[in-house]
């Protein structure tokens, strides 16, 4: 272990660093213009949808190509609640537990299905929304879209519109964040590794893949229905193109340059989602997909493992190789000897006849 490993493994300096970056994540709405606080606050919104399909196909393995719906259906019942006066706390635990129990619902279906059979029965949920977003005009709006404006900046908080909901993107989001992170990385993190490994092993180890599938199924439906709910409260409108089919594969897009099964890569798949487009835009408005693409691709061939991965791949790039030595030679002993491996030694032993020991051998010697 090196010096910095050892030190940075401390429990004191984690707390430290930890304390730092709560600073100054708390301090940044304050400190940021209104419209790089706005972007930011779109990348958290974005980044826990992208969380939620990182739990279903990152750490589980399952083809999910849905996970759009959830959020426009969470941003939809947040935008009726708001619109006719209900709690907002009522409203708030609403857009997350009907789009959990719709997840439920179509995951005890699917679950039992695999490969691109459940891939089929996800993408359908967007196919399916947007229209049924449209027909139900007396509780979306139709083709027009709901807005629904509820986040100002109370009086007492001196805080402008724009801080105020960059500050509940941040508490929401890191709340759920800090959930999710503790479930892959436990019992349930586990199991998820396994099925998504092999069902059959996880199968003879007591693991039911239904069960977890269902779990993961739902748990990404849940956290799809909090993302719909902060983008009501920064975007405060949507409309049936907020569920539509593309939106969902950009969010998967983001999900593998970000860093498929990673808590960090949701951070940088997010950021993504909404810087992308902004800069492909720049450089040529007519060529946004085609440089998005070539974007993919080139982070798929560099980084296998999405922008997450790159740390580890410079720390390997950069690490020191442990040759055994000049022009090949083997190590030497602190007696300057050259060491033979011990298969080597044992394979020579064996074929010298007889198996024998350098003790045995000794032994002899001095009889």
């Amino acid at each position: 272990m090196s010096a910095a490993t050892s030190f940075f493994s401390r429990r004191w300096v984690r707390l430290a660093i930890t304390i730092v970056v709560v600073a100054l994540v708390l301090a940044l709405p304050l400190m940021l213009p209104e419209f790089a606080n706005q972007t930011v606050a779109r990348i958290g919104v974005f980044a826990v949808a992208v969380l939620g399909l990182n739990v279903v196909m990152g750490y589980t393995g399952q083809v999910s190509l849905g996970q759009i719906f959830f959020v426009g259906f969470g941003a939809y019942i947040t935008a009726y609640g708001v619109e006719n006066d209900w709690n907002i706390v009522v409203t708030f635990l609403a857009s997350i537990v009907l789009p959990g129990v719709v997840g439920l619902l179509i995951a005890l279906a699917a679950a039992r299905l695999g490969g691109l059979a459940i891939a089929m029965v996800t993408i359908a949920l967007p196919i399916v929304g947007v229209p049924l977003a449209k027909r139900l005009s007396e509780f979306t709006g139709g083709s027009q879209g709901i807005s629904a404006r509820f986040t100002d900046a109370p009086e007492w908080s001196g805080l402008y519109d724009d801080q105020f909901q960059l500050y509940i993107v941040i508490l929401v989001g890191g709340i759920v964040f800090l959930l999710t992170r503790n479930l892959v990385r436990g019992k349930y993190g586990r199991a998820f590794a396994i099925v998504k490994e092999n069902e059959a092993v996880a199968s003879s180890m007591g693991i039911s893949p239904y069960r977890y599938k269902v779990l993961a199924f739902t748990v990404a439906s849940l956290i799809g229905g909090v993302s719909g709910f902060l983008y009501m409260v920064v975007v405060q409108y949507t409309s049936p193109e907020t569920m539509s089919f593309g939106h969902s594969i950009q969010l998967l897009a983001a999900m593998v340059i970000g860093g498929a099964g990673s808590i960090i890569g949701s951070l940088l798949g997010g950021a993504y989602y909404v810087l992308a487009p902004q800069l492909t835009n720049l450089v040529d408005p007519n060529l946004t997909a085609v440089l998005q693409g070539a974007l993919l691709l080139l982070v798929l061939f560099l980084l296998p493992g999405g922008l997450a991965s790159l740390p580890a791949r410079l720390r390997k790039l950069f690490r020191k190789p442990q040759h055994a030595g000049p022009s090949g030679t083997r190590p030497t002993s602190p007696r300057g000897e050259q060491q033979r491996p011990a298969a080597e030694g044992t394979v020579l032993r064996d074929a010298a006849g007889g198996g024998t020991s350098g003790t045995d051998n000794k032994k002899e010697d001095q009889a």
